[in-house]
């Protein structure tokens, strides 16, 4: 199931905080016959991502301060805004993964009609809503400090991916 994974980091804008830690994308990690809702939660679940949620991504910057979370797709395609205003547009589609570090703002542009997505998070971890607005600074720069790296990545497992990137960083 090893596919391109692409990483990018994204610094503290002064609205939206970001991460040391690379934003991950996993190109088509997923296959046709696997992309579906039930299949990916449930592969999540099985890497100790959950605490999930089905379709749409904000179209506002948000981020969360208190867990890093990950989004599967199973159908359609979406371009999402990663790292605030002035951060990089990229475009998912069926069978792609996105693994969030917390902190990371991103902001939905436009989506295909049947654009469907699951959410979760590391040890079905409760997440917070952050906007960007002043007042949540820095409250929400501390608590992005406390959140512990995942044990696990949510493609891959212990052995790959967020494991041993993030922790080379």
């Amino acid at each position: 199931m090893k596919a391109e994974t692409i990483q990018l980091k994204f610094k503290d804008d002064g609205t939206i905080p970001n991460s040391k830690l690379p934003l991950l994308i996993y190109k088509n990690v997923f296959s046709e016959e696997k992309a579906n809702a039930d299949f990916i939660t449930k592969h999540f679940e099985d890497r100790d991502w959950s605490n999930s949620w089905k379709n749409g991504v904000y179209d506002y910057h948000h981020y969360h301060s208190n867990t890093h979370e990950v989004l599967g797709v199973y159908s359609g395609y979406a371009t999402i805004l990663f790292g605030g205003e002035e951060g990089n547009a990229f475009s998912i589609e069926e069978g792609d993964a996105v693994a969030i570090p917390a902190g990371v703002g991103h902001k939905l542009i436009q989506a295909s009609e049947d654009f469907g997505v699951i959410g979760a998070y590391p040890n079905g971890m409760s997440y917070d809503l952050k906007k960007g607005n002043p007042e949540e600074r820095p409250e929400a720069d501390q608590n992005i400090e406390k959140v512990p790296l995942p044990d696990t990545d949510p493609v891959y497992g212990k052995m790959e991916g967020l494991v041993s990137l993030w922790r080379e960083k």
